[in-house]
């Protein structure tokens, strides 16, 4: 694995681009030296070298808009670097979600709203919610409707129904989203396995 070099630059500053994991969007460009860097992986949240206020700023900060770290990349010459990061909140000061004006959007963002909406009921119980009453019942109960759905998503795909085998795998990962929330874990957390598997 490449090491960068942050003696290219008299300054000992390197470009960092930012990049969503899920969605591959790039989100902006900040600038880190060594220390920022090392902040970074120990922290978990991107943290840069501001040059205007001569320090290392994490980015959310005052916003609350943090980007949580998932990879980093140094290209062939060392010079750069790419950071890839979940995003908490729109990345641009302007309030958008790319510094481009883009909007960070893939088939992954409705999965994260429907993370959202899992986290909320877990935090904001609802009698109506029939999340809430997953929670309500515990782990055991979370853990066997999973299942549960995985037995019913293996006896549509072998009774060749498409329609409700793609119904039931839909039920099945909504279920398996609520296991991974159970345990403060999140879909990332799994995709970021699979992409160290792949190395």
């Amino acid at each position: 694995m490449k090491t960068a070099n942050f003696n290219k630059n008299r300054d000992g500053l390197l470009p960092a681009i930012i990049q969503d994991a899920l969605t591959l969007k790039v989100l902006m460009l900040g600038y880190m030296n060594q220390e920022a860097l090392e902040k970074t992986k120990s922290s978990g949240k991107v943290t840069f070298f501001s040059r205007s206020k001569q320090r290392l700023w994490t980015k959310g900060e005052e916003s609350g808009n943090f980007l949580k770290l998932v990879s980093v990349k140094v290209d062939c010459d060392q010079d750069t670097l790419l950071i890839t990061a979940s995003p908490e909140g729109p990345t641009c000061h302007q309030g958008t979600d790319t510094c481009w004006g883009e909007d960070n959007a893939s088939g992954y963002s409705f999965v994260r709203e429907l993370e959202a909406v899992i986290e909320d009921r877990q935090k904001n119980p609802s009698k109506e919610s029939y999340i809430s009453s997953l929670f309500d019942r515990g782990i055991h109960k979370i853990a066997q409707k999973v299942g549960e759905e995985s037995i019913e998503t293996v006896i549509e795909a072998i009774a060749d129904n498409e329609q409700l085998l793609m119904e039931e795998a839909a039920d099945l990962f909504f279920h398996y989203l609520i296991l991974l929330k159970s345990k403060g874990k999140s879909l990332m957390d799994v995709l970021s396995i699979l992409e160290d598997r792949r190395r």
